[in-house]
């Protein structure tokens, strides 16, 4: 009895894991179909795990079902997106301040050699190189809050966020400003200025500081990926 209860589980969780790294790196967009019959098909599982999977989902906001039925990837309004993301901006806030206070001098250490091995990813223009290079960073911080409740909220909402924020980079952001704005965080967790580590890392993960940026990036979402 106990071999089939861990064998759901572990069905359970790999579905959900999927189809939330699948949202995560936009390969499962807003509005798009979860389709419970495909999925079963193709990994070859009953139902009952894969619904289980799609339930949790669906509690974390990454996915929403249909009035005639059926699952999506969620859509958000640009009111909602506007909000979650001020959310995100500042409990990573949080996040640099309490790293500020706990980090070890070999993490910081391994923050800034990090920042300084993306230099030629900076110069090179490398988007995905970028991306990959800013969520060691954003991970390295994270760790050092020594707290896993705080780590776990953000990186939900980096997710349900993360198509859209992928769009304001491209219409807003240079992976100059970003690595500049890095630069900026690791010098206040240098000093250990609990204060300025908050309004660096706030500031970096702000969606637009000025009404141009802002107004740039509203017309640069597609509106299909909004909810009505």
């Amino acid at each position: 009895m106990r071999t089939v209860k861990s064998g759901f589980i572990k069905a359970s969780e790999k579905i959900h894991s999927l189809i939330e790294q699948d949202i995560k790196n936009g390969v499962l967009l807003p509005g798009d179909s979860i389709d419970e019959n495909t999925i079963a098909l193709k990994h070859n599982l009953s139902h009952t795990p894969i619904r289980e999977a799609l339930i949790k989902l669906q509690a974390q906001g990454l996915i929403t079902s249909l009035p005639r039925g059926g699952m999506i990837v969620a859509k958000m309004s640009l009111q909602q997106l506007l909000t979650v993301w001020e959310l995100l901006a500042e409990l990573e806030g949080v996040a640099a301040k309490l790293a500020c206070q706990r980090m070890t001098a070999a993490e910081l250490a391994g923050l800034k050699t990090l920042h300084q091995s993306a230099a030629c990813i900076v110069q090179s223009e490398d988007i995905e190189g970028w991306q990959k290079s800013n969520l060691l960073f954003h991970e390295i911080i994270y760790k050092a809050t020594r707290n896993p409740y705080l780590r776990q909220e953000v990186l939900r909402i980096r997710t349900v966020t993360g198509y859209y924020r992928k769009h304001a980079f491209g219409a807003l952001g240079q992976i100059q400003t970003s690595y500049e704005q890095h630069e900026k965080i690791i010098s206040a967790l240098e000093t250990r200025d609990l204060t300025l580590a908050f309004e660096a890392m706030n500031h970096h993960m702000s969606p637009a500081t000025n009404t141009t940026g802002l107004t740039n990036f509203i017309i640069n979402i597609p509106q299909e990926s909004l909810a009505a």
